[in-house]
This record gives structure tokens, C-alpha cells and sequence, in this order.
């Protein structure tokens, strides 16, 4: 098994999936983006597989963490990979953050 603390719950319980592991691991990746921080990173690989996989837990979107960004975070993460956004779906909220940091930056 390969770093665990990127896979979705699916993944680490060995079922079948799809492309939405994919948007799932997406969302810890914007996770680090927004929060600068490693994910999981009080836990050994083995505790990650059970946290995720086996007791639904997620990282910790901490509260000053851009609203947008956190709602984007938060849906690449539901349970179940139907309810996730594809990423043609993440297209037109990526785009609105992405005028959001240039008009911050100017």
C-alpha cells in the first residue's frame, strides 16, 4: 500500500472504485494547499488506513480556511464517491478561487 493518507476510504477498504478516488485524493491535496500542513501527519500509515477506511474520519478544515475552499475540501470528501464532484464539476469553483487569489495578490 502506498501513501495512505492521499487515498480515499474506498481504496484503503480494498473495494471497487472509480474515478472519484481520485477527486478524493484532490481534496487532501487542497487540503495542504490551504492549510500548509502534511495530512495525518500525528499518525502512522496503518493508523490512517483505519481512521479514514474504517471510522470515517477526516482531516480538520480549520476555520480560517477560505469558506470556498473549505466547501470544495469538504464535497471531495463525502463518503460516498456518487456524491462527490467530478472534476469537470470542480472546474467552475476552482476557477471563481483562482480570480479570488489573483484579485488578493494585486
Amino acid at each position: 500500500m502506498k501513501e495512505p493518507e492521499w487515498m480515499a476510504p474506498e481504496v484503503l477498504r480494498n473495494e471497487p472504485s472509480n474515478e472519484k478516488c481520485d477527486v478524493y485524493s484532490f481534496g487532501v491535496i487542497l487540503w495542504e494547499l490551504a492549510t500548509m500542513r502534511v495530512p495525518w501527519s500525528g499518525l502512522n500509515p496503518m493508523q490512517v488506513v483505519g481512521a479514514v477506511g474504517f471510522q470515517n474520519r477526516r482531516l480538520e478544515i480549520p476555520k480560517d480556511v477560505d469558506p470556498q475552499v473549505a466547501s470544495i475540501i469538504s464535497s471531495c470528501w463525502d463518503s460516498d464517491p456518487s456524491k462527490r464532484p467530478s472534476f469537470s464539476q470542480l472546474l467552475s469553483p476552482l476557477k471563481q478561487l483562482q480570480h479570488l487569489v489573483v484579485t488578493e495578490s494585486c
